[in-house]
């Protein structure tokens, strides 16, 4: 065995112990769970995936209604998609998975994926911050917070220091000037530059192709379409067989780590999201996490973030407290992202309990199943879903 095998096997020793002593799990196991039920290509696809990713000593954990025997997979079995989410989701809780791949979950407001995608004209990894969900109801507070999120993701993955642009979309200006006054300050961004001849941090449709930046900040439904262009530009739009998928939920005090994948994705990218969710626990993504935020904030976030809701319209709803809490597992969806908070506050001024959240089509209200029907009726009277 050469020197540097053997400085690698120790180091890989020492690690598993550490983990060991840490979770009480071998670090080569942390199983990552994954939901089946639910994909447009069947079944038969997540299966397939889960042993491409097992080959590559990923250990997984399907949650599926058929049996399947191979080394380092796992089924648990289900049967129905909802009986899956809640499965998946107890398994979080209790510690047997580490990490979970699904193709549907409704994040609460404050937490949103950052994508990962390859990008075609320089084979590049590249990150879209934000992919899915909400990491805040006002739009440049939300890409403010998908710029740190992206940072943390392309960290824990392993790009040391991640290049930063932002997509010229509604808002970049504003964000720019605030992600600016957040170096000023002290916090250490590295900003890209365009590949265009004038440069400049707000990147235009080139830079998407080429990647420019390592992280590509936006809000999540630009995210979304790229993730799907991205993705399946090469079959036509029927299966998605580049990249990574939608990647992981990240958002401050948010510590499930589930990555979100299409239910049009096929074998080598819902391969490539099991992958992702295992670099991003060897990185230590919570702590990864913890870190940038220990230092945004340092830098003034929470004020520049204030700066950003005061000069949201302020004649905004008086308001309203909310009625007791209760468990919500109803989602009532066709709400514009830009009145999900109204709705919610309206919901409580009329004495029900609801919260908002981001599911896989855009914005929905979160309702007990006893109030489905009357909150139904006072979103539609209100003119807030059709």
């Amino acid at each position: 065995m050469s020197e540097g095998k053997m400085k690698q096997l120790i180091a890989e020793t020492f690690f598993e112990m550490a983990h060991m002593l840490e979770t009480g799990q071998s670090g080569r196991e942390m199983p990552i769970a994954i939901t089946a039920m639910g994909s447009e290509h069947g079944e038969e696809t997540i299966y397939q995936a889960a042993c491409e990713a097992a080959k590559k000593g990923i250990s997984v954990k399907v949650i599926g209604s058929r049996q399947m025997e191979a080394e380092n997979v796992e089924v648990i079995p289900v049967t129905s998609e909802e009986e899956g989410h809640k499965k998946m989701d107890d398994m979080l809780q209790k510690k047997e998975a580490c990490a979970a791949v699904t193709m549907h979950y409704p994040f609460p407001i404050g937490v949103s994926t950052v994508g990962r995608v390859i990008t075609p004209a320089a084979g590049r990894k590249m990150y879209l911050a934000s992919t899915t969900g909400t990491s805040s109801v006002n739009r440049i507070e939300s890409m403010i917070k998908n710029a740190i999120y992206g940072i943390i993701t392309a960290k824990a993955s392993g790009v040391a220091n991640p290049t930063v642009g932002i997509l010229n979309v509604d808002g970049a200006r504003q964000t720019e000037i605030a992600l600016q006054k957040l170096k000023k300050n002290g916090y250490d961004i590295q900003f890209a530059s365009s590949n265009r001849a004038d440069g400049g941090i707000v990147m235009r449709g080139n830079d998407l192709l080429t990647a420019s930046a390592d992280v590509m900040v936006m809000d999540s439904l630009t995210g979304n379409v790229l993730t799907k262009m991205f993705s399946a530009y090469t079959t036509g739009g029927n299966y998605e067989s580049v990249g990574f998928g939608y990647g992981p939920g990240i958002g401050e005090g948010f510590e499930k780590l589930i990555l979100i994948v299409s239910r049009a994705s096929g074998i080598p990218l819902i391969t490539g999201a099991l992958e992702f969710a295992k670099e991003l626990l060897d990185g230590d993504y919570q702590k990864v996490l913890a870190d940038e935020f220990a230092k945004a904030k340092k830098a003034g976030l929470e004020q520049i973030l204030n700066e950003c809701r005061q000069n949201k319209n302020s004649e905004s709803a008086e308001e309203v407290k909310a009625p007791p809490k209760e468990v919500v597992t109803e989602e009532i969806l066709g709400i514009e992202i830009m009145d999900l908070e109204d709705a919610v506050s309206c919901l409580w001024a009329s004495g029900i309990y609801a919260e908002s959240g981001m599911g896989c089509t855009g914005p929905v209200v979160l309702i007990a199943e006893h109030n489905l029907k009357k909150a139904r009726e006072i979103l539609t009277d209100k003119k807030y879903i059709g």
